[in-house]
């Protein structure tokens, strides 16, 4: 348990530990030799967070491959967390309107198969389950203020695909941790699609923005009772408040929302690999993407609420001469284009 004024590191990692099947990720990480495991487990071992969402792990009904993914750190968590999420969870229905049915994207979430790349929390603190509270199911219609794509044909692909749709593309928690015999933190925790890969209809892009808005909502009121106790919204939103695709001022109105702060995650790696064309500051990116695609650029976030004090930040993108650059590998992409982000916080 945290004491007084103790440093509590919160982290969140879209590592790529997602396979093109069922089973796999576990027989990757029980083989021992996996380098792109290896590679996100010796990251988070620098790192060391008390607090870890992983945004993109297979899930199993049993969580064996997030035990077997965290006993094999070197310094396991106590505690692994996950829940069932939306993507590759069948609808029998043609969600992406183009007149086929059974394929990624008519899932309720894109996936190859249910479980494909949902959400996983590995901490030191234990989940007071009894609390928590999960929208993952939450229709996107339901939404308050819902902005679902509409073209001259009506609602886009159809009412019945609209009227089974769920918001969320992976899934949306709110999971409170216990600190300590007094002290509680709220995480708000989530993963949205990109706001890419569609038509004029621009579906994925309003979902992204209204999968952020469930947040906004939740932090209103409009969804039931506010989080009192201190929090941190955390995961991977797909959207820069600055550049690329989406609709970046939700972006940006989140990162101002008045219960919440911003403070900025840099590395030395990022700032020394600015993508041409980006207006925001490139020591802010989490992701290294081609410059022929979208660029580097700001898609993960911890963020705290104001009532939290804030003792440090970073993003593990080391400088090309630090000898942690080897962690990355000689592309940069051992673990992925995502970086870890982190932020000390004290409770």
């Amino acid at each position: 348990m945290a004491t007084a004024q103790e440093r509590i590191r919160v982290a969140t990692f879209a590592a790529p530990l997602s396979r093109d099947g069922p089973g796999l990720l576990l027989r990757d990480i029980g083989k021992g030799d996996d380098p792109q495991i290896a590679a996100v487990q010796a990251i988070i071992d620098t790192v060391a967070p008390n607090i870890l969402l992983l945004t993109d792990f297979d899930h199993d009904a049993e969580l064996v491959a997030l035990r077997a993914f965290n006993d094999a750190l070197a310094r396991p968590f106590e505690h692994v967390f996950s829940l069932p999420g939306n993507a590759g969870l069948a609808t029998g229905l043609d969600m992406d309107g183009n007149g086929r049915l059974g394929e990624p994207r008519d899932a309720q979430g894109y996936g190859r198969f249910l479980g494909d790349g949902g959400l996983a929390l590995l901490t030191r603190f234990p989940v007071i389950t009894d609390q928590m509270r999960d929208f993952t199911t939450l229709l996107w219609a339901d939404l308050p203020g819902a902005d679902m794509p509409v073209t001259e044909a009506g609602p886009f692909p159809s009412p019945e695909a609209q009227a089974a749709a769920r918001l969320s593309s992976t899934g949306h928690w709110v999971v409170p941790l216990r600190i300590s015999e007094d002290k509680t933190l709220t995480l708000l925790a989530y993963s949205a699609t990109p706001p890419v890969f569609d038509g004029p209809e621009d579906r994925n892009g309003l979902r992204n923005r209204d999968e952020l808005r469930l947040w906004v909502q939740l932090l209103a009121g409009t969804l039931g009772p506010v989080p009192d106790d201190p929090l941190v919204l955390l995961g991977n939103t797909n959207l820069d408040p600055v550049d690329g695709d989406g609709y970046r001022d939700a972006m940006a109105g989140l990162l101002a929302h008045p219960r919440l702060q911003d403070p900025q995650p840099q590395s030395i790696g990022a700032a020394s690999a600015p993508s041409p064309g980006h207006s925001g500051d490139p020591a802010l990116d989490t992701a290294d993407w081609r410059e022929e695609g979208p660029g580097n650029l700001r898609v993960s976030y911890v963020l705290p609420s104001r009532d939290l004090g804030v003792a440090g930040a970073g993003v593990f993108w080391p400088a090309p001469d630090d000898p942690q650059a080897a962690l990355l590998g000689e592309d940069g992409l051992a673990a992925g284009p995502h970086r870890l982000v982190w932020v000390d916080i004290i409770r």
